[in-house]
């Protein structure tokens, strides 16, 4: 049965919420708390943000065990190098599993590229080029990651246990490569060409251990293993089911039904 994960919001909630929220999501029982990386909260519809890593390392000293991660950590926002030490920096102050979910990143002058041509972020008008970077980055965390490491990485922080590498997909190429290239992959539950993706993940992905996640916007009733969307999400092969409380975490507060997965 998937394991059900939880996605907070920073660009609607404040850091006490958060804080409150993620400890009621450990102790309820979710099993990892994954945040956004955006710049800004303009384009969730927010008022502010908290940056990605920073707000990880505070959640990992604000609850004890439950996993975090990413999902999903723009390549374009920071230098390939900075995203990687950031990860593996995380890894060491949270000391447990966490996972780097990575994205593309969007085309510019596109609605989700917004912040970043605020900042002067040059970002690839290319798909392909957008795709190499997610490349470049993997590359990066293959030589930094490695346990046999070149000693010039000898500095640079080595993340035990090492995170897991996951692709949040919005083509079939990119699910291609995350096939090829990642731990995993993270698919939109509700994006019209969803099976195109999980068609093309899996004829490339082979026999290998693969972790398959979905996402989709919090509701009460998909904590039930009997939901229609539960049933087909299991169907899928999905081992985790992330749920995006985008806003209205005060109601995710208030209601305590624990997840079953």
């Amino acid at each position: 049965m998937p394991i059900i994960d939880v996605q907070l919001s920073p660009a609607t909630t404040d850091w006490p919420t958060l804080r409150a929220a993620a400890r009621e999501a450990e102790q309820r029982g979710y099993g990892a708390i994954w945040v956004l990386d955006h710049l800004a909260g303009l384009p969730l519809g927010g008022t502010t943000m908290l940056e990605a890593f920073t707000l990880l390392g505070a959640l990992s000293q604000a609850t004890d065990r439950i996993e975090l991660g990413t999902m999903v950590a723009n390549a374009w926002n920071r230098q390939p190098g900075t995203l990687v030490t950031a990860m593996a920096s995380v890894a060491a102050v949270a000391d447990r599993q966490v996972h780097l979910g990575l994205g593309a990143g969007a085309a510019p002058g596109t609605t989700w590229a917004v912040e970043q041509e605020l900042v002067g972020t040059e970002l690839a008008a290319d798909l392909a080029d957008r795709h190499a970077r997610v490349e470049q980055v993997l590359d990066l965390i293959d030589e930094q990651w490695s346990p046999d490491r070149d000693e010039r990485w000898a500095t640079f922080p080595l993340p035990r246990p090492r995170p897991t590498t996951l692709l949040g997909v919005n083509s079939p190429e990119l699910a291609e490569l995350a096939a090829r290239r990642a731990d995993g992959v993270n698919v939109l539950w509700y994006h019209p060409r969803r099976e195109e993706f999980i068609a093309a993940y899996e004829a490339a992905v082979g026999d290998r251990p693969f972790l398959r996640t979905v996402y989709t916007t919090y509701s009460p009733e998909l904590l039930d293993p009997e939901h229609p969307d539960r049933r087909r999400m299991a169907e899928h092969g999905f081992d985790r089911i992330v749920l995006a409380v985008l806003d209205g975490v005060e109601a995710f507060l208030a209601d305590d039904t624990a997840p079953v997965g």
